[in-house]
């Protein structure tokens, strides 16, 4: 079997130069004689499923076969090869960190000649993070109470009673229409089914009304139906206050870094955005395109109402990564053992290099977060 070999000098036969967006040039020359060492292999793959009678397949003798599949479709095959072949090296010997596939364009091509290549590819842009152990420490500082009052206890009551007396209107309109009751029917606008239907007064919460409320024993009476409440509000209010907690000290990370964010990331956000609501509507066995029609939108429209968040995304991933080099802060290995196994179990066709990057991923975002909001 035939090995690629190569002579070339990476660093002397191409330059790179820096594009807006975050991108780079790589530009220059092949060898030949590199392209030569893949005329093997690429004169298999191109007569793989070559026919020719009196030839059994992958038997067929090399000069009829180039004669078969032409002398410039084997020289692009060569060349497609040597490329794939050499970018890696330019990626590694010039310290390249690219991100998603390059656009190349071959400048000249001809046989027996150096083959001209330009390789246009994104890279992690160069990131100058703010103090963001100062704003970190700043916004720890601001941050709001979970403690639930008395006065948010009782509008919660009162939101509660309001939509018990609404659905027991409800109830008793439908009731009337089955019963025929004309009356109720076709009765002009009252203050039972007007706007200023929220200013009529509440009922009393009473032993017995607490104990309608919920599940049937949920409630024994006022006083526990009070102290279970302010416990449900105490969960909420305290995830409430975590997400706005969190969402401040990012924002500010955010607003306070400068980095050119390369296309590439905001389309992978967009990506996944989409990939997220196709989920969501086939859950609820719809359709994306009828579900277009009921907003009164394109996906152009709602991908460009998309792009500010999903650039949003793209930064703070790539802060939270810088961040995590900057402070050491790697994911606790056995937390990404036991998620990855479990997600091996529920996807087991899933490729498994790739559940674990995202695994890591996620938990080392989680570690990042947890170092910020300690501060």
């Amino acid at each position: 079997m035939h090995e690629h070999t190569h002579s070339i000098d990476v660093k002397a036969a191409f330059t790179v130069t820096k594009e807006p967006g975050s991108q780079v040039k790589i530009a220059g020359d092949i060898p030949y004689a590199d392209l030569e060492c893949e005329r093997s292999s690429a004169l298999k793959s191109l007569g793989a499923n070559v026919s020719i009678p009196g030839f059994r397949p992958g038997h067929v003798p090399e000069a009829m076969l180039v004669k078969h599949v032409g002398e410039m479709n084997l020289l692009t095959e060569m060349a497609e090869r040597s490329i794939s072949h050499i970018y890696q090296h330019i990626l590694h010997d010039f310290a390249i960190d690219a991100v998603g596939q390059p656009k190349i364009e071959i400048t000249k091509i001809a046989p027996g000649n150096p083959l001209g290549v330009s390789i246009t590819v994104a890279v992690i842009p160069e990131i100058t993070l703010p103090d963001y152990v100062q704003l970190a420490k700043t916004k720890n500082g601001e941050k709001g109470s979970a403690l639930v009052t008395d006065t948010d206890l009782e509008t919660s009551i009162s939101d509660i009673l309001r939509r018990k007396m609404a659905y027991e209107r409800l109830q008793n309109k439908a009731s009337a229409r089955e019963a025929g009751d004309a009356a109720a029917t076709d009765a002009p606008e009252t203050v039972e089914n007007a706007k200023d239907f929220a200013k009529l007064p509440l009922p009393e919460l009473t032993d017995e009304m607490a104990q309608s409320l919920g599940q049937p024993g949920q409630f024994t009476d006022v006083a526990d139906f009070k102290t279970k409440l302010r416990e449900h509000l105490t969960i909420e209010k305290t995830r409430e206050v975590a997400a706005a907690h969190r969402a401040a000290i990012t924002d500010a990370v955010i607003e306070n870094t400068t980095l050119e964010l390369p296309q590439v990331l905001i389309d992978s956000e967009l990506a996944q955005m989409f990939g997220q609501m196709q989920e969501d509507l086939d859950r609820a066995n719809l359709k994306f395109d009828d579900y277009l029609k009921h907003i009164k939108k394109t996906k152009d429209e709602m991908e460009k109402e998309w792009t500010p968040a999903a650039e949003k995304r793209a930064k703070l991933q790539l802060i939270l990564n810088e961040i995590a080099k900057k402070e050491n802060i790697l994911p606790d290995m056995a937390a990404v053992e036991a998620q990855v196994k479990g997600l091996m179990d529920q996807y087991k066709d899933a490729d498994e290099r790739r559940v674990r990057l995202y695994v890591a991923s996620v938990l080392t975002n989680e570690a990042v977060m947890k170092h910020l909001e300690q501060l």
